[in-house]
C-alpha cells in the first residue's frame, strides 16, 4: 500500500516532535521508506513546503530527497475536479478554492489508486462545509482510504533505535 503524504505531516514532525537537527533519524526513516516505495508526496503538495523557509525547506528541496520523496505521475483532471465537486461541495467560491488549496490534489492521487492510502494530521469535522471540508471527511466522501501520521509510523515501524 502507497502512503500518501499531506504536507502537515511532515510540517508537524519536523515543527513539533522530531527536529531535523534534533532526530535525524526520523528523516532518514523517510527517505528509507520513500526509496522503498511505501511513502511519498503529491509534488503539488511537495511545492507547499518547498515554498517556505528553515531547515525543512532545505531537506525536501535536496535532488536526492525530491527525487526518492515526489510520486512519479501526473493528476488526473477529472480527478481533481470530482474532488471538488464530491468531496467539497457544488458552487465553490475563490475563497472556498482558496482555503481548499492543494488537498484536492492529495485525494484525487488517492482516489486514483485503491492501493493507497492518504495521510495527514487534519482530524475528522463532519459539520464542516464547503472549503473548510478537512480531509479526512473528503477521503470518507469518495471512499478514499486516509489515516493519521502515527498510525503510518506504527505500521511501517518506525523506531529511533540503532538500526
Amino acid at each position: 500500500m502507497l502512503s500518501l503524504l499531506d504536507a502537515n505531516v511532515l510540517i508537524r514532525a519536523h515543527e513539533d516532535y522530531y527536529p531535523i537537527d534534533r532526530v535525524p533519524q526520523f528523516w532518514e526513516w523517510i527517505m528509507d521508506v520513500a526509496v522503498a516505495g511505501h511513502v511519498k508526496m503529491p509534488f503539488e503538495i511537495h511545492g507547499e513546503i518547498a515554498v517556505s523557509n528553515g531547515p525543512l525547506k532545505e531537506w525536501i528541496c535536496q535532488a536526492e530527497v525530491k527525487s526518492a520523496l515526489i510520486l512519479d505521475e501526473e493528476v488526473d483532471g477529472d480527478l481533481v475536479n470530482r474532488v471538488l465537486t464530491a468531496g467539497y461541495g457544488g458552487n465553490l467560491t475563490d475563497s472556498d478554492v482558496e482555503k481548499i488549496g492543494q488537498d484536492a490534489f492529495l485525494v484525487a492521487y488517492g482516489l486514483a489508486d485503491a492501493d493507497r492510502v492518504v495521510v495527514t494530521k487534519e482530524t475528522s469535522k463532519p459539520s464542516a462545509r464547503k472549503g473548510n471540508r478537512k480531509i479526512p471527511d473528503v477521503c470518507d466522501a469518495l471512499g478514499v482510504k486516509w489515516t493519521r501520521d502515527f498510525e503510518l509510523y506504527r505500521r511501517l515501524n518506525f523506531s529511533t533505535a540503532s538500526r
